[in-house]
């Protein structure tokens, strides 16, 4: 089965969760017997970002980024054969589907701009909302990672018998106390702090944690690593907290290990895939109710409100009080998802759709 598989976002200059997801699936798929991917991507003068970068072939498209992106949408085109060649199957792992004569099966990561416009610029939703017209209109099947984004691609109208549930997976690495040593050296870090991993963007709720913080009987300082996105955090130049930028994957299971709670509390995530990642180091969570990070964290993390100032306080001494009986559940919440799983369901996926 030779499989088209869409990795422009690598290039993006906030790649994000769509890339990592894209990028570790593409590992697993690569040991399934009978399954070949075929990277497609515009022409780019530069690599992408080591972190991002693809560990299959790539075949390049003559345009790139947002001018790709449009010609798709608009024109539809040019098709993924003109690089690939013939293909059994598409899949879209981003949100913009290519062009193609052969069937589609499309990732959605979320909606999130359908909830929270206002945290999106105006021609992002536009070109979001032309992306899911189209998957609509043109997938086969369309893979979600969690129930939430299911029933959101639901709402939005698309047939629930086209739906399938794919979670994604977690890494696990062994850090020594020589490796959170060289962490702490490495980022100045100090010797107790929360922390949070992802996208700095205003759906993610850094500016209502801060002030949680800051009414704690003892506030611990915040790291925050990650990419800047689109908007402002509202939190630049706050005492106590302390922007380290995007992580490379070498060094982020010990700067998880290294916390002391890592603090999640977003509005709204089609996954949030830094739950399972800070779990499976052995450090407690706080997360969001109603969101898929209440069903990624399976039980094994502390739930506020991500709205409630109050509550999100409540979480963290909740959780630095109960620290030690978290990390167990934690681990074993991260022990059962696997990378090797969420493969074998795409696969199957595939497999319907050929």
């Amino acid at each position: 089965m030779r499989v088209a598989y869409t990795l422009e976002q690598c290039w993006h200059r906030v790649p994000g969760g769509t890339a990592s997801s894209a990028l570790r699936t593409a590992v697993a798929l690569v040991d399934v017997p009978g399954v070949e991917l075929v990277g497609v991507a515009g022409r780019h003068r530069r690599p992408p970002h080591p972190a991002f970068t693809p560990t299959v072939p790539v075949h390049q498209l003559p345009y790139r980024g947002a001018l790709l992106y449009e010609f798709w949408l608009r024109l539809g085109w040019p098709p993924i054969e003109r690089a690939t060649g013939p293909v059994d199957l598409v899949h879209c792992t981003g949100l913009i589907p290519p062009p193609s004569k052969a069937p589609l099966v499309a990732t959605l990561h979320d909606v999130a701009w359908r909830h929270r416009p206002d945290q999106f610029t105006r021609h992002g939703v536009r070109v979001f909302e032309r992306s899911l017209a189209e998957i609509r209109r043109r997938a086969d099947l369309v893979l979600c990672p969690s129930t939430a984004t299911m029933l959101d691609a639901e709402r939005a109208g698309i047939d629930v018998a086209r739906l399938r549930l794919v979670p994604w997976g977690v890494e696990r690495h062994q850090v020594t106390p020589a490796d959170r040593r060289d962490v702490r050296t490495k980022f100045s870090l100090p010797s107790e702090f929360l922390l949070f991993v992802g996208t700095v963007e205003p759906r993610k709720n850094l500016k209502r944690l801060v002030e949680a913080i800051a009414g704690m009987k003892k506030p611990l300082p915040l790291v925050v690593a990650g990419a800047q996105g689109w908007g402002e955090s509202g939190i630049e130049g706050v005492d106590g907290v302390q922007f380290i930028g995007f992580v490379p994957d070498d060094d982020l299971p010990a700067l998880y290990s290294a916390a002391s709670v890592f603090c999640y509390p977003s509005e709204r995530e089609g996954f949030g895939m830094p739950v399972l990642e800070a779990m499976s180091q052995g450090v407690p969570v706080v997360t969001s109710l109603g969101t898929s990070t209440e069903e990624v964290a399976g039980g094994a993390a502390v739930l506020v409100d991500p709205f409630s100032v109050d509550d999100i306080r409540r979480g963290i001494e909740d959780a630095l009080s109960r620290r030690n009986e978290l990390i167990i559940w934690g681990l074993r919440r991260a022990a059962r998802r696997e990378w090797s799983e969420t493969a074998r369901l795409t696969v199957s996926a595939y497999r319907e759709v050929v």
